[in-house]
């Protein structure tokens, strides 16, 4: 299976860990891509022209993160990133929707600066996408996903929004959440995948 990624892409950070932590790793070969280069094919194996996307052995293409997490999952018997069990799974899947979103409107904000010249900037955006990240934070910080049973996807997503908040936001949120700090450690210490899937620039 082809895996298209990028280095900093904390969606195809979040499809490397799962892979890794189901063993299933080497069956991937990850082929880096530019969104923003009009002449990389993935525009034409997602018509989004978003990233990841996984290319099945026999020319199938599957995306989102969401999508691909859940089939890479299928593919291995045994205990399962995605619980079937109904109250477990809607939190598992809520959980990730949260990782996802903080991620979501963290993109926005780098886009809006980016993309943007100064001048055209718009403050009360970034004001609003920020907010939700805040909120994001603020919520998990009071309500932090427990560690000690089973990992779910949520607890990935959860933790590879951390991680690209500290790509992109130089860990800035570190100094106010120290439950997520303490969180993250601790994910970081149960699952090895995290640190061998980190971006260095």
């Amino acid at each position: 299976m082809i895996l298209r990624s990028s280095g900093p892409s904390p969606f195809g950070r979040k499809v490397k860990i799962v892979a890794k932590m189901l063993g299933i790793y080497d069956q991937l070969s990850v082929e880096m891509s530019n969104t923003n280069d009009p002449a990389d094919t993935l525009r034409q194996q997602n018509p989004l022209g978003k990233i990841p996307i996984l290319i099945l052995d026999d020319g199938r293409k599957i995306f989102d993160s969401r999508v691909i997490c859940e089939y890479l999952d299928a593919q291995v018997d045994g205990t399962t990133l995605h619980p079937t069990e109904s109250d477990a799974r809607w939190e598992a899947l809520t959980l990730q929707a949260l990782g996802d979103g903080i991620v979501d409107a963290s993109i926005l904000q780098v886009y809006e600066t980016r993309m943007r010249p100064e001048d055209k900037r718009h403050d009360d955006w970034l004001s609003y996408q920020a907010g939700k990240v805040k909120r994001s934070l603020d919520h998990l910080s009071a309500n932090a996903p427990s560690l000690e049973g089973d990992l779910t996807i949520g607890h990935v997503a959860i933790a590879c929004a951390l991680g690209y908040l500290d790509l992109r936001f130089e860990g800035t949120w570190r100094a106010s959440y120290p439950t997520l700090v303490s969180w993250l450690e601790t994910f970081d210490a149960r699952v090895p995948a995290f640190e061998a899937t980190k971006f260095v620039a």
